[in-house]
């Protein structure tokens, strides 16, 4: 699939609107159509057709494949039903004996899979401080196959040198392999920063409305692109059609959306820092976060989630309880401000001693800002933490 981004060079938020879908005759609609359907007439058995089988192809779902691989600076792009059938499908590119280096700080499904599935056929998973150029180098064994990467990492937003990285992999002739889900290619394209793989959970804020779950890869080669359709046709894991044309409508407003997420999480991370019962805030826009400098420089934003740390569980306890706006729900990314606890939700696979090895605490929150007005959020974060104040001074009285 061609995914030649204009000459022109449009700016990425007219690029939203106008991407080249590669889908054409469909009567002058401004939108593609979505093509319900699992099969396609062919004249004859012997005829070679664009589309015959919606496993292996369907107009809709290209036209998003294309989409996402224009965005991200790719040659080609791929949907999957679910962000996890994304990165599973990706690590299908490894063999047994294979070794994959992998950031510490990583979503528990990623962890999951990982350690729980891939490991049955012989995959080693190596998990490092990938913040550290050194420990990447120093983890490289003559088995290491591929270079794992969350930038901003989850839950603790830990920011990742991917150019360093991805030349360190380069020179071992390792493939770098980066979840871009919290930035979007809008805020950060790890392609061109010199990875070779970038997957997505589309089910955040590409969809951006929590209605439809999906995951997106694009590669910077023809050759991954071979071996990545080739494992989407034979694996089979891939995105109906009513659910690609749903993301295609969450893309279009993927700048507009993405300016007021990072606007508003910019505020309330300001602001946690100076609120009773918070000992830590995390956020890559804060000039005293680990990472602030290298996040300005290989990224256009600081994205849309701010973590942080409360005094004691029962701060936490007491915080979901009191607060009203937000939902309290493992996603993230969308027009709805989400609140996850990751020690239960997000992170609850793995396991115990890990999670306390990573500082993941019944103390830590996970913040995805949404499109409220940013004074109604701050109005209800700030009763729901200063109303502990009163409901323990009760609780002490008794």
């Amino acid at each position: 699939m061609d995914a030649t981004v204009n000459k022109q060079q449009l700016s990425f938020g007219t690029q939203l609107i106008h991407a080249k879908t590669g889908i054409d005759g469909h009567f002058g609609a401004v939108g593609v159509p979505i093509y319900q359907v699992s099969t396609f007439n062919q004249q004859s058995p012997d005829e070679e057709v664009r589309f015959d089988y919606s496993r292996s192809g369907n107009p809709t779902r290209e036209a998003l494949e294309t989409t996402i691989a224009q965005l991200e600076g790719g040659c080609a792009g791929y949907a999957f039903a679910s962000g996890m059938a994304a990165i599973s499908s990706v690590l299908c590119l490894l063999s047994s004996g294979d070794q994959i280096i992998v950031c510490r700080d990583i979503y528990g499904g990623t962890y999951r899979v990982l350690t729980q599935l891939f490991s049955r056929f012989g995959i080693e998973a190596c998990f490092v401080d990938t913040t550290n150029l050194d420990e990447i180098r120093a983890a490289i064994t003559p088995a290491t196959r591929a270079l794992f990467l969350e930038s901003p990492s989850n839950p603790f937003l830990n920011v990742s040198d991917i150019a360093g990285a991805a030349s360190i992999a380069k020179e071992h002739g390792i493939i770098t392999i980066v979840d871009n889900t919290f930035m979007t290619p809008y805020l950060q394209q790890p392609l061109l920063l010199g990875a070779d793989i970038v997957v997505h959970s589309a089910t955040k804020y590409i969809s951006g409305h929590s209605d439809v779950v999906g995951g997106l890869v694009a590669t910077s080669s023809e050759e991954l692109a071979g071996q990545i359709g080739f494992i989407q046709n034979a694996f089979g894991a891939i995105l109906g059609p009513q659910d690609a044309w749903l993301l295609l409508r969450g893309l279009k407003t993927l700048k507009v959306r993405m300016d007021q997420h990072q606007k508003t999480a910019a505020q309330i991370a300001e602001w946690l820092q100076t609120q009773p019962h918070i000992k830590n805030v995390y956020y890559p826009g804060l000039k005293n976060h680990a990472g602030h400098q290298l996040a300005a420089e290989q990224a256009s934003g600081f994205g849309g989630i701010v973590s942080f740390e409360v005094e004691s569980a029962e701060v936490a306890e007491h915080f979901f309880k009191e607060v009203k706006l937000p939902a309290i729900a493992v996603s993230l990314g969308a027009v709805e401000s989400i609140l996850t606890y990751p020690i239960r939700m997000s992170h609850a696979s793995i396991p115990e001693e890990k999670r306390k090895e990573l500082g993941i605490t019944d103390s830590l929150i996970r913040l995805s800002v949404g499109l409220e007005e940013p004074e109604d959020l701050l109005a209800d974060l700030g009763q729901a933490l200063q109303s502990y104040e009163a409901a323990y001074a009760e609780k002490a009285y008794r």
